[in-house]
């Protein structure tokens, strides 16, 4: 029930650290101006690798295509407002267009939560099944899981918001402590009963995590038991050190957002706020940062392409600058 002076929320304030000094904002921007930038081009030259080669058409590297345009898709709504309001003090976001970022910050949550775990099945195959993975992993396969990820990730997002545009009142405070919306932090500044929505909300997080997450581990136990039969000591050790890579980046988007998510659920346990600011960027930003460099860069046949692209690069150079050079030693 919303109180008899009900007053609609028009818009709300990004805050993002509530304890920052302003002294600190113009750092602030520019390093989360860097985080974006780095983000974009990394995962953009991947998106043009795969357009323009021919050769990296294969199931891993679509999967990795999706992942690449889904952390795109999540820099791009998530940072630029932050940007602006340590920039230009500039936090407001009108109710519906925090609503819409609420959405998507969730939807390329749980996106990135499914492509995790089709990658995970698909090195699960290469991996512990060798012969039957070019039949059972095709481009067509690859592909169709690919879309089903991209539609089926729009469920659970899409019931939050419908509960929150039809169910949850806000009609006092609009400052938003966070870097962006998303729904701990509005839930905060409900003036209506949400402990329904608070705990159907929760059931679906846990889902979205927990279910990709338990296969990703099931996989890897598979993936490590594979490799432990594996003869060649320096192969074992090629495999263990990509895996371990990986892992670290499945752990952290996995686990601190099982932390942040079920802490209002844990009694006596409080975390300072700053400090869920900082946990939820960390394990939101550095993955889309580092996910290029992780999944492709270090992969022998994108090394290959990106010589033979500097190779060719420094040739074009060269050819055009000779006859430059002629006539300057013929005048």
């Amino acid at each position: 029930m919303l109180p008899g002076n009900y007053t609609h929320v028009s818009e709300f304030v990004i805050v993002g650290f509530p304890g920052l000094h302003p002294s600190y904002f113009q750092l602030m921007a520019w390093f989360f101006f860097c985080i974006y930038v780095c983000t974009i081009l990394g995962n953009f030259l991947l998106v043009g690798l795969f357009v323009l080669e021919r050769s990296l058409q294969k199931p891993m590297y679509i999967i990795m295509l999706s992942l690449s345009l889904s952390d795109i898709g999540f820099a791009t709504v998530a940072l630029p407002k932050v940007i602006a309001r340590w920039w230009w003090d500039d936090g407001r976001i009108s109710f519906h267009t925090c609503l819409f970022q609420k959405q998507m910050i969730h939807y390329f949550g749980t996106l990135n939560s499914l492509i995790m775990m089709t990658m995970a099945m698909d090195r699960y195959l290469a991996i512990c099944h060798p012969l039957r993975y070019s039949m059972l992993m095709t481009n067509r396969t690859m592909t169709g899981l690919t879309v089903f990820s991209w539609m089926s990730a729009t469920v659970s997002p899409a019931i939050g918001t419908m509960d929150f545009t039809t169910k949850v009142g806000f009609c006092g405070p609009n400052r938003i402590l966070h870097a962006y919306c998303d729904t701990v932090s509005l839930n905060i500044l409900a003036c209506s009963n949400i402990e329904q929505i608070t705990e159907k909300s929760y059931g679906l997080a846990m889902f979205v995590l927990l279910a990709p997450f338990t296969f990703i581990i099931f996989s890897y136990i598979h993936i490590i038991v594979s490799v432990m039969r594996i003869a060649n000591a320096q192969g074992r050790m090629k495999t263990f050190s990509t895996c371990a890579t990986q892992s670290f980046i499945i752990l952290l988007y996995y686990i601190p957002r099982f932390v942040v998510y079920s802490t209002p659920f844990i009694p006596k346990l409080i975390i300072p706020i700053d400090f869920r600011i900082g946990l939820t960027l960390l394990y939101s930003l550095l993955p889309p940062v580092a996910n290029p460099f992780i999944y492709c860069f270090r992969t022998k046949e994108i090394k290959a392409i990106l010589v033979r692209w500097v190779h060719g690069w420094k040739k074009n150079i060269t050819e055009q600058s000779k006859p430059n050079t002629i006539a300057v030693i013929t005048r």
